[in-house]
């Protein structure tokens, strides 16, 4: 039987107390960049990206508000389709014109775009001007502000340089990174460990999404044998230096350091009796139901 975090009602649910689980103080009476991008940079650095609930017995739902009172009651993360659902939410309420989109994620064996859209994205158009925003993929194609809606345009932030290309039918988002530079000997040519600097990360077209266009595909992500959280149990949160992450029984303390090319990988394995606090500690999270870590032999890179 799975558990399921009990809504709270529409009216309930206030921007305040989103402001307060992400510590944004600020001003948020105009629905300009300048304000867009301090939300979304306080949301990733305090809302982690994770699948915990499918190793711990409780069902993901696109229900806006039991997904509000997750994160922002229960101080929980989640994975892309809660995180950019509450933030599309917060974007409307705070008077921004935002539509929802969908992402065929790129798959590295097929080399190629799945078939699904499996990701959840929001455009954003202020005075004219179209931006992307994603608070929900995680450890380093992670984007800590939104990105311009300009073709082959490089856009600098803390995890690399981002470009988004038009495709003609479809959008194309890339990352270029740094090289891996692994502490731990051991861990050198792990699994986790991605040489490949320059990587396409998810396509997407103009067509408005709702929040039901993923209801089918959040019920395989988080059933189907097959699928990656099926296979992993994932925590990563963004850090004023890089990102931490907890993936299976790993845990990640990545620091990026531009200057010298490089990502710093702290790479450890730690026992199930430390995975509570590192949660706790680490990720700033407490689980109302035990986790079952998995870390199946499926690709997956920091």
């Amino acid at each position: 039987m799975k558990l399921i975090y009990v809504p709270c009602s529409a009216a309930e649910m206030n921007l305040n107390e989103y402001f307060n689980r992400i510590g944004f103080h600020g001003s948020y009476e105009k629905p300009d960049l300048e304000t867009l991008v301090q939300i979304h940079k306080h949301h990733v650095m305090s809302i982690p990206f994770e699948n915990l609930s499918i190793h711990c017995g409780e069902q993901i739902t696109m229900d806006l508000q039991v997904i509000f009172h997750k994160i922002v009651r229960c101080g929980r993360g989640g994975w892309c389709m809660e995180n950019n659902l509450l933030f599309w939410w917060v974007l409307r309420e705070m008077g921004y014109d935002t539509t929802m989109l969908g992402c065929r994620v790129y798959d590295g064996h097929l080399g190629d775009f799945g078939k699904l859209d499996t990701h959840l994205i929001n455009k954003v158009v202020i005075s004219g001007e179209t931006f992307v925003t994603d608070v929900s993929f995680g450890v380093s194609y992670q984007l800590r502000e939104p990105l311009e809606l300009v073709s082959n345009k490089d856009q600098p932030q803390a995890a690399g340089v981002f470009r988004l290309m038009d495709k003609g039918d479809v959008w194309v988002l890339e990352k270029t990174g740094r090289k891996p530079q692994v502490l731990d000997p051991e861990f050198a040519k792990s699994g986790l460990v991605s040489t490949e600097l320059t990587k396409p990360i998810y396509c997407f077209t103009m067509q408005p999404r709702n929040a039901d266009h993923f209801s089918d595909v959040c019920h395989f992500l988080q059933t189907d044998p097959s699928s990656l959280f099926t296979n992993k149990s994932i925590c990563s949160l963004q850090t004023s230096t890089g990102f931490r992450a907890l993936i299976g029984w790993t845990y990640s303390d990545v620091t990026f350091k531009p200057e010298d090319g490089v990502d710093v990988m702290d790479i450890r394995c730690i026992a199930d009796d430390a995975i509570e606090e590192i949660l706790r500690e680490n990720f700033n999270m407490k689980l109302e139901t035990r986790l079952k870590p998995v870390n199946n032999k499926v690709t997956y890179k920091l």
